[in-house]
């Protein structure tokens, strides 16, 4: 199952940097809420998909849904909801860079919170991994923006911080509660699970946010249907992303998951260097070369 899981996380994380790029092209159409809705609203339809499509091929009937696995769904979607939102506003304060960084340690959070609320134990190498995986994303996060380590430290209390750090602490936990949601919902098949699961939480996230947006920002609500050829894509790869972060979760410790996704930012830089042809710096070569040899480190671990 390891080489499964490995396949699982590479593949989010190339649809959630893809994701990130077409979401730029609703910058400006969309709130922050309503952003977040479409993600959702459009996701449903293609969850359905991916999880007929698997009960097609491989089978399955559907579980009974205890209160407790309904309620973790939903302290899942809404800790991605307000982590969302957190990473957002950290963008707002002056220091985005610092607010960035802090959220960018969600790996090591996770980790933490994998080992307290789920016994999750990893090898010595694994939390050294995650550890210099962590240090090469800060280090790419600040790189070119003026900020030193020391900078860093000093504004741990901006607001910028503050909301990047309860941003990576909703992403950690929200994996977190997913996994737990699979581990207590019957049936033996976890990606069967997984993708249930992923359906169930998408359709909860666009009835919490859709209705806050229906009352708080009418217009924007019917801004996320005329929009709806962008939005659709969005909404397309999240789903698919989140289908495979989902499916990851279930099949190993969050932490570790959560430390390979880091690769979504060397996918990033790629696309940077070979689709907008931007020249990548020293300090790119750098941070990447680092945040590999966390990622090999967390895998020669977890054998």
């Amino acid at each position: 199952m390891i080489s499964g899981w490995i396949g699982f996380t590479l593949s989010a994380a190339l649809f959630q940097c893809w994701r990130t790029a077409m979401q730029q092209r609703l910058r400006g159409q969309l709130s922050v809420n309503a952003a977040g809705v479409v993600r959702y609203l459009y996701g449903v339809p293609v969850g359905l998909a991916i999880f007929g499509l698997y009960a097609a091929v491989f089978g399955g009937t559907l579980p009974a849904l205890s209160l407790t696995v309904l309620a973790l769904c939903a302290a899942g979607g809404f800790g991605q909801i307000l982590g969302t939102n957190l990473l957002i506003m950290a963008f707002g304060h002056r220091n985005f860079a610092v607010g960035t960084a802090y959220a960018k340690t969600e790996a090591m959070q996770a980790a933490f919170v994998a080992t307290l609320l789920l016994g999750e134990h990893l090898s010595l190498l694994s939390w050294l991994g995650i550890a210099i995986g962590v240090g090469g994303v800060l280090y790419l996060s600040l790189a070119g923006r003026g900020t030193s380590p020391g900078e860093l430290l000093r504004g741990l209390m901006q607001p910028a911080a503050l909301c990047g750090i309860g941003a990576g602490f909703c992403f950690g936990l929200t994996g977190v509660l997913i996994k737990a949601a699979n581990q207590a919902m019957p049936g033996s098949d976890v990606v069967f699970k997984a993708l249930l699961l992923l359906v169930i939480i998408n359709t909860m996230q666009t009835l919490m946010q859709g209705a806050y947006l229906a009352v708080k920002e009418p217009s924007q609500f019917r801004a996320v249907f005329a929009t709806w050829r962008d939005s659709g894509q969005v909404g397309a790869l999240s789903a698919l992303g989140s289908a495979c972060w989902f499916s990851a979760f279930a099949l190993a410790p969050v932490a570790l998951v959560r430390a390979l996704g880091q690769v979504e930012i060397l996918f990033t830089l790629a696309f940077s260097r070979f689709y907008l042809r931007e020249k990548a710096t020293r300090a790119d070569v750098v941070g990447s070369l680092v945040v590999v040899a966390g990622v090999v480190l967390v895998l020669w671990g977890s054998r």
